[in-house]
C-alpha cells in the first residue's frame, strides 16, 4: 500500500470521526436543556473520571492509553463548552448586572499615592487635566481605601512597567478591595537625576528613589559605584526628601516635573537604562459600571492545584476566539505554592464570546473574581 492510498483511508476515518463529533455534540445539547429544566451543573467531575477511565480500559498499549485519556478530555471540554455557550444563549446567565457610561467624570474626585511630581499625581494630570480635583494618600492601600469607601470616585494607580513589570501591591489589592477598574493611563516615564540648586554631580554620595526607579537606572548608577542607593515610597517624596534635607551630597531620581515642584536641579536628564519606558495605571471605580466601547477585560482566578488546571482555564479564552494578552501570577496568602492568576483579554462584558468564555472560566475555577472592563 503507497502513502497515498494510505492517507484515503485515514481521511475517510477521518469523516467517520467528524460524523460521530457532531452527532456527541447534538447528544450534549440535549443534556444542556435537561440542566437547564433540573438546575444541574455543567460539569461533573465524577462523572468524567470515569468516562476516561473506562475509554482508556478499551486499548492495552499504554501509550494508547494516555493518547485515549487526552483525546476524550478534549471532546469534553468541547462538549462543556458547547453546554456553556447554549446555557448564555437561553438567557440563562450567571453574569451580575451592571451600568453604562459614555466616559468617565473628568470633574470627580480622585484619589492618587504620593505627593505632586509623582508619577501618579503626572499620570492623572494627563488624563484629567491640570484642573483635576484630586487628593494625595500615603500608600497605595490608602487610595483602594478612599475609592471603595466613596471619598473619591476614582482613585489612580500603578499597574506594570514596561521594563521592570508587575507592581505586585497593586494586584494584592484588586483582590483585597471591592472595586474594579473603569480606565487605564500609559505615561511615559524618564528619571533624571534631581540635586540641590548649588549642587554638582560630583558632590552626589546619596540616590533616593522608589525601588523601581533605582532598578530602571541601573545602568548609570553603575558607573557611580561609591554612591549609596536607598529605597523610598516613590522618586517624588524621594525629590522631596533632597529638598528637606537640604545636603547637597543627596540625589533623588524622579520626573524633571519634580524638579520644578521642589525647586530642585537636574543634574542629568535622562539615565533611564530603556529609553522606551512606560508605566500602565489603571483607574478604579466601587460603582459596577463601565464604558460603553470597553474592549478589555481584566480577571483573577485561582484553580486546583493539578496537572493541566491552568491549560483548561485558559482554553475558554481560546476556544472562544478571544486574545489574551496579558498573564501574571502571585501566591495565595497561607497556601504555600500555590497561585492565582491575573488575566487581561481582548472584548467587552456584552461581547457572546466574552460571556460565554467567563461562564465556563466561573465553572470550572475554584474562585473568579472579575476585576474590569475597560
Amino acid at each position: 500500500m503507497d502513502l497515498s492510498e494510505i492517507r484515503t483511508q485515514i481521511d475517510e476515518v477521518d469523516h467517520n470521526i467528524i460524523e460521530l463529533y457532531e452527532k456527541r455534540m447534538k447528544l450534549c445539547t440535549d443534556v444542556a436543556k435537561y440542566k437547564i429544566e433540573t438546575g444541574k451543573p455543567i460539569l461533573d467531575r465524577e462523572r468524567e473520571l470515569a468516562k476516561i477511565e473506562k475509554a482508556k480500559s478499551y486499548v492495552e498499549d499504554a501509550f494508547d492509553k494516555e493518547a485515549v485519556a487526552d483525546l476524550f478530555r478534549q471532546i469534553m471540554s468541547s462538549s462543556r463548552k458547547l453546554q456553556y455557550r447554549f446555557m448564555e444563549d437561553n438567557s440563562n446567565t450567571r453574569r451580575e448586572p451592571y451600568d453604562e457610561f459614555d466616559a468617565l467624570d473628568k470633574s470627580a474626585k480622585i484619589v492618587y499615592q504620593g505627593v505632586e511630581g509623582a508619577y501618579s499625581f503626572l499620570a492623572m494630570k494627563q488624563f484629567f487635566g491640570d484642573d483635576v480635583d484630586c487628593f494625595n494618600v500615603g500608600t497605595f492601600a490608602g487610595v483602594f481605601e478612599a475609592v471603595e469607601s466613596g471619598k473619591a470616585k476614582y482613585g489612580v494607580i500603578p499597574i506594570e512597567n514596561s521594563t521592570a513589570g508587575m507592581v505586585n501591591d497593586t494586584y494584592d489589592l484588586l483582590m483585597r478591595y471591592n472595586t474594579y477598574i473603569v480606565g487605564e493611563i500609559f505615561y511615559n516615564v524618564e528619571h533624571a537625576l534631581l540635586g540641590l540648586p548649588d549642587a554638582d554631580i560630583s558632590d552626589i554620595k546619596v540616590v533616593y528613589s522608589h525601588a523601581q526607579g533605582l532598578m530602571q537606572c541601573s545602568n548609570f548608577l553603575d558607573s557611580h559605584m561609591d554612591w549609596q542607593r536607598i529605597g523610598q515610597a516613590n522618586t517624588a517624596l524621594s525629590a522631596k526628601k533632597v529638598l528637606e534635607d537640604n545636603d547637597k551630597s543627596q540625589a533623588a531620581i524622579a520626573s524633571k516635573d519634580a524638579a520644578k515642584y521642589f525647586s530642585l536641579k537636574v543634574l542629568e536628564p535622562c539615565i533611564l537604562n530603556e529609553k522606551n519606558n512606560i508605566t500602565r495605571f489603571v483607574i478604579i471605580s466601587n460603582k459596577r459600571a463601565f464604558k460603553k466601547n470597553a474592549a478589555k477585560m481584566s480577571i483573577c482566578f485561582e484553580t486546583a492545584h493539578e496537572t493541566g488546571s491552568l491549560y483548561n482555564i485558559l482554553s475558554h479564552i481560546i476556544y472562544n476566539g478571544l486574545n489574551m494578552t496579558k498573564i501574571e501570577s502571585r501566591p495565595i496568602e497561607g497556601k504555600v505554592w500555590q497561585w492565582r492568576f491575573y488575566v487581561d483579554f481582548d472584548g467587552n462584558i456584552d461581547d457572546a464570546a466574552v460571556k460565554n468564555a467567563m461562564r465556563g472560566i466561573e465553572e470550572e475555577a475554584r474562585y473568579l473574581k472579575f476585576l474590569g472592563n475597560y
